[in-house]
């Protein structure tokens, strides 16, 4: 059974949205506008947002507006930030609705989503806020992160699944940032 998405146990990390990839990324700019919808709700409802960032010192930083919306930024060589010491630990089992956004969706999102997967974990990938520079190689991460047991979603069945109801006390707040 699929259930929807649940603020109360959600977490939102954001893989390696580096400012010197976007450029590169094919549709980039929805990539990041998506992300950062995702997380300012996530703020807006107390969500917890981990972020990591792809050998920063040859990539550089993320995305300004987005890491700034980060709890933490945890920098990383392997393309799976499983593999990175003190990435896990960041991911609460009370917070284990896991919900990936970033770049590149073919490498380190992808290779991430596995990893989330063999440690047991439930993951969401929002189709619409995960890039590559060739949308082929998206549309292959998809495929592939779905047969792996990942649910798909998109920016927007997050966020009204979050609110659950327009009757939220901060419904109007995310639906600013929708439209």
């Amino acid at each position: 059974m699929i259930n929807p998405c649940d603020a109360s146990r959600a977490t939102l990390i954001i893989v390696d949205l580096q400012e010197r990839l976007m450029p590169a990324i094919h549709e980039g700019a929805q990539v990041v506008a998506n992300t950062l919808r995702l997380a300012q709700v996530a703020k807006l409802l107390d969500i917890p947002i981990v972020g990591t960032a792809q050998n920063p010192a040859g990539l550089g930083p993320n995305v300004a507006d987005v890491h700034a919306l980060c709890d933490i930024v945890i920098g990383k060589m392997d393309f799976d930030a499983c593999a990175e010491p003190g990435f896990l630990e960041q991911l609460h089992e009370t917070r284990g609705d896991l919900i990936v956004a970033g770049c590149e969706a073919h490498v380190c999102v992808l290779q991430t989503v596995l990893g989330l997967r063999r440690h047991g974990r439930a993951v969401r990938l929002v189709a619409d806020a995960i890039g590559s520079r060739v949308p082929f190689n998206k549309q292959m991460a998809l495929e592939r992160a779905k047969a792996a047991g990942t649910e798909l979603v998109t920016t927007e069945m997050v966020l009204f699944e979050w609110m659950r109801t327009a009757s939220h006390p901060r419904f109007k707040d995310m639906l600013k940032l929708v439209r």
